[in-house]
């Protein structure tokens, strides 16, 4: 594609990037997991700059159809679903039944992803398992936010199972699957159970470790723990509030 048929269309030279590339992923030209050309290629294949590429690719990933991973690349996150595709994590909300109810689904997804990781992850996909839960401990020890590193680190089993519907289901439904996200949305920041980092870093852990030694069966048990562990913290804090006062 040249500058002039971008011109004749009368739109910024990177809405027309981002509008192709787009379309290319909603009609399956580049899959769940694809990865995107180079930056060098899409400069020659467009006629742009590497300015604008660079700023195309950004507006991907704000719109959560691509991700970039350091080093290695921008992959595809999967076409934008409707509005009302995932509402069942959508929205915050303070009930803990909810958060309880979600839990259990993820138990349901996430379990299998465990194992399918333990089976058919690349050694830099290992790699890549073991560095989130490296950061997430760094993260702890400088007593900052874990959020971000909490999803990463389930993403990056989702990317290990080497099934593209799984990095598709959570890259959609986003940090919305950590309940702390959601429940502080509704609390005005205040998060109303105490610091569990260092026990779902050791959670953490223990899948790495799994997924590392290839036992699926292993990996699957952590996971369920990890996940069933917050079931539990949650219902403890259901228990709490329901308690008399003194």
């Amino acid at each position: 594609m040249s500058k002039k048929a971008g011109a004749q269309r009368g739109k910024p030279l990177r809405a027309v990037v981002v509008e192709t590339l787009q379309r290319q992923i909603e009609e399956g030209d580049y899959a769940p997991g694809d990865q995107l050309p180079t930056e060098p290629v899409l400069v020659s294949k467009f006629g742009y700059s590497r300015t604008v590429i660079r700023e195309a690719i950004a507006a991907l990933r704000a719109d959560g159809l691509v991700e970039s991973r350091q080093g290695v690349g921008v992959f595809v996150l999967g076409p934008r679903m409707p509005a009302d595709g995932l509402e069942l994590f959508s929205l915050a909300t303070d009930k803990i039944s909810d958060i309880i109810e979600e839990l259990e689904l993820r138990i349901g997804i996430e379990v299998e992803a465990s194992g399918l990781a333990a089976l058919r992850s690349s050694p830099a996909q290992e790699a890549e398992i073991q560095f989130t839960v490296d950061n997430f401990r760094q993260l702890v020890e400088a007593c900052s936010a874990t959020d971000q590193a909490d999803f990463e680190f389930h993403m990056a089993i989702a990317r290990a199972t080497n099934n593209t519907r799984f990095v598709t289901f959570l890259a959609h439904i986003g940090k919305r699957i950590i309940p702390r996200v959601k429940f502080r949305t509704v609390m005005g920041g205040i998060d109303p159970l105490p610091s569990r980092d260092a026990i779902m870093l050791q959670e953490h852990a223990e899948v790495a470790d799994a997924i590392s030694m290839r036992d699926a069966d292993k990996a699957r048990e952590a996971m369920r723990r990890h996940l069933q562990g917050g079931i539990k913290r949650y219902r403890a804090l259901t228990r709490r509030s329901h308690q008399p006062g003194p």
